[in-house]
């Protein structure tokens, strides 16, 4: 058996065989094992069955991996278009379709498709979505804030080229057409992990504190304005970008769900008095 560290991935051969191991997702899967261990958390602090977190996982993971590869196929980018990979494109080469060696994943998809595998899980267990949702909605940002550095291993997600310290080599062979003259770019990946880190922090402190004085879902319904407005900002600058009836159609849904999800939590809680906080036990 041998193996072979290459820039991408861990190639592993064995008894006749070669098979690939890709940082890009060896770090989504840390980034859902560690959300799945947040919410598993969360879950036994408030006195719930902690193991609907890891039995939730793979419902999580196997439709939030279609919803993304979907909405990608839906909305190709930028680069993806001049090349003529398009929807079309996709639609008629089935085996491309499927590969997500060939233009990924996307996040807002994975969102989707999460959500919709959470909502079967729950549905199937009875248990109650929005309590699971509140749970998980830290850890999601966790796994983001992780997942994005297989960005960085890829050498895509970048921003304009700069001068500055914190800019990032890029390869030639991973160069947008117009860019090849220039070496160094912003890290775009760096700005929205960073992003999704604060967020982390803060959706966290938000469910330790204020979980009684909320309604069930509130918390994932924050994380569906602080995340999209990260996005949001960081899409002014992201060079390949989804055109879409010529705007950068990412961004518009970002603020979108920003601006539905605001909404939705303002109403929710206009009316509602605010209920004071029950003591619960310290945890050992």
């Amino acid at each position: 058996m041998s193996v072979d560290f290459q820039p991408v991935g861990i190639q592993i051969t064995a008894f006749g065989l070669s098979f690939l191991l890709r940082y890009y997702g060896m770090l989504l899967m840390l980034g859902a094992i560690a959300a799945a261990s947040v919410a598993s958390r969360l879950l036994k602090i408030d006195r719930a069955d902690s193991e609907v977190a890891w039995d939730g996982l793979i419902w999580v993971l196997v439709f939030g991996v279609i919803g993304a590869r979907l909405y990608h196929v839906f909305t190709p980018s930028k680069s993806l278009l001049e090349q003529g990979i398009t929807t079309g494109w996709y639609l008629t080469h089935p085996l491309d379709l499927i590969n997500t060696t060939r233009g990924g994943l996307a996040m807002p998809g994975a969102i989707i498709g999460g959500v919709f595998g959470l909502y079967l899980f729950a549905r199937r267990r009875k248990l109650p979505l929005g309590r699971l949702m509140d749970a998980a909605a830290p850890g999601v940002a966790l796994a983001q804030a992780i997942g994005r550095w297989g960005n960085y291993v890829n050498q895509e997600l970048y921003g304009p080229p700069t001068n500055l310290p914190w800019g990032i080599r890029i390869d030639p062979a991973n160069r947008l057409p117009g860019y090849e003259p220039f070496e160094r770019f912003h890290p775009l990946f760096l700005y929205e992990s960073i992003w999704n880190l604060a967020n982390f922090f803060f959706l966290l402190w938000l469910w330790r504190n204020y979980r009684d004085r909320l309604g069930s879902g509130d918390i994932f319904l924050t994380y569906l304005v602080t995340y999209p407005l990260g996005r949001f900002v960081l899409e002014f600058i992201r060079l390949d970008y989804v055109p879409a009836f010529g705007i950068n159609f990412n961004q518009a849904v970002m603020l979108v769900v920003a601006v539905a999800a605001a909404v939705a939590l303002y109403l929710r809680n206009r009316q509602v008095p605010v209920r004071p906080r029950k003591r619960r036990p310290k945890q050992a």
